[in-house]
């Protein structure tokens, strides 16, 4: 019998993570191999991969949307894949994975071109495997920033609340904990792990530093601005790259790799990436988002409905996915500006993030008959995840099933977006879903806009549906 070894990882650890484990247990059972999975998940790693388990490993699975070390996999066939390729196809990565390429053979073992051509392998491995290079480090950097951002828009929220009872001095203490810290390190975070998802651990000072002078408008001349989050994205992927340009460039005796590690590298990458953020790139990407901020507040009701259809057909479009981050780090880039229209948005995006797994669960229910005993066991766990705002309870259902899903779960959450700004519900938090609706403004609307979305989308993949054989 065949042994295999997996990891599995998303960026959010909550439920692809899980999902793609699952798959790859169940494919590998009804193969008749032997598999073993670890999960590094939101609560960090579980059912952890031991040195023998790796070394009787014929081969190797990562399936991540994040960076994973791989250090310990040297010289074993090593498949790298995305999480979704895991839940879709998982009998057809384990049979893949026993002629992957041998991960860490380079022709000279250990020494800095070696380390660079090994970097360059891995992310062409990744893009033949349906993931680009660019999507996996940003998913690297979104997340180790997502419990910032989570925390940090839950305390301002509460800071919000609280000072509406007069009790001050416990209102600043929550906005100094979620606008003055963890919303102020988010940016510089995010930037700092796309830096090390890129160039490894040499390109996340430079990426720290140079996310941090984004959020600093005062240093390259914007000083009630900011380069936001966009400027971060920017800050990292320019901070990894020069370190890998760097490293291939520079070349050292031996006897002063220590040296060129923690003197010359750390001193021109951070130099570098600080000098064009001031000088070059971060005035115009402050521009450029003061210019949204200020478009977004003067914008009319028609065009509000427009952006809150825009947003929730982004949100059920791929549930966790490119278009469904991009949607919703929109909305939390524009949170700190506090104004109603940022926090409309963000209300519009939580609700509609909220609707397709609600809207799989309602039609789970009313049309039995069109669902396995499996998904509607899942359309049960899709309630709870749904009213969490956690998108990606509707996965299994458009796994199965895409052509008839995604349509009517885009519908809905496109609806309850536009109903969401028709409504002028805001929403102070992030995240939450029901736990933070006594935070929401017009609460009672919101509930109304979620639930016409999820029974129209619930009804429209009935209808849409075929009978189970």
């Amino acid at each position: 019998m065949s042994k295999i070894v997996a990891i599995t990882a998303c960026p959010t650890g909550i439920a692809h993570t899980f999902m793609a484990q699952e798959a790859l247990l169940q494919a590998a059972k009804e193969m008749g191999v032997d598999i073993r999975v670890e999960t590094q998940g939101a609560g960090g790693s579980e059912d952890t991969l031991t040195a023998d388990e790796i070394s009787a490993a014929d081969a190797v699975i990562i399936a991540a949307d994040k960076k994973v070390e791989l250090d310990r996999f040297v010289g074993k066939k090593v498949l790298q894949t995305s999480v979704t390729a895991a839940i879709k196809d998982a009998r057809g990565l384990i049979e893949e994975s026993t002629t992957a390429p041998v991960y860490g053979q380079t022709s000279a073992a250990g020494d800095a071109t070696g380390e660079y051509l090994s970097s360059i392998q891995e992310q062409k491995d990744a893009h033949k495997s349906g993931q680009p290079a660019f999507y996996r480090h940003l998913m690297n950097g979104v997340s180790n920033m997502l419990p910032l951002v989570i925390s940090g828009g839950i305390f301002i929220a509460l800071s919000v609340a609280i000072d509406l009872n007069q009790k001050e001095s416990l209102s600043q203490a929550f906005n100094n904990i979620g606008s003055g810290s963890a919303f102020a390190l988010f940016v510089p975070i995010l930037a700092a792990f796309i830096a090390q998802s890129i160039g490894d651990r040499p390109a996340f000072a430079a990426g720290l530093v140079g996310g941090w002078i984004g959020t600093q408008g005062a240093m390259y001349g914007e000083p009630n601005a900011s380069a936001g989050y966009i400027g971060g994205i920017i800050a990292g992927f320019l901070a990894g790259y020069l370190t890998l340009g760097l490293r291939k460039l520079i070349r050292v005796p031996r006897t002063l790799e220590g040296v060129k590690t923690v003197l010359i590298m750390p001193v021109l990458t951070v130099g570098i990436t600080g000098l064009l953020m001031i000088y070059v790139l971060g005035h115009p990407i402050a521009a450029l988002m003061h210019a949204i901020s200020n478009g977004l507040t003067h914008m009319g009701a028609s065009g509000s409905i427009g952006l809150g259809l825009l947003l929730g057909l982004m949100m059920a479009f791929d549930m966790g996915g490119p278009f469904n981050k991009v949607a919703y780090f929109f909305a939390v880039g524009l949170l700190p500006t506090g104004t109603p229209e940022a926090q409309t948005i963000m209300a519009a995006v939580m609700g509609a993030g909220m609707v397709p797994p609600l809207a799989m669960a309602l039609s789970t229910f009313i049309s039995k008959h069109k669902y396995t005993p499996d998904e509607r066991d899942a359309g049960k766990a899709a309630i709870i995840l749904g009213a969490c705002f956690i998108t990606e309870g509707a996965i299994p259902f458009a796994t199965r099933d895409p052509l008839r899903v995604i349509p009517s779960i885009m519908v809905g959450a496109a609806i309850t977006g536009a109903l969401t700004m028709v409504f002028k519900v805001t929403s102070p938090a992030p995240h939450g879903g029901i736990f933070v609706f006594w935070l929401i403004g017009h609460w009672y609307l919101y509930v109304i806009a979620i639930l016409i979305g999820a029974i129209i989308a619930g009804v429209m993949a009935s209808v849409l549906k075929k009978r189970v054989v």
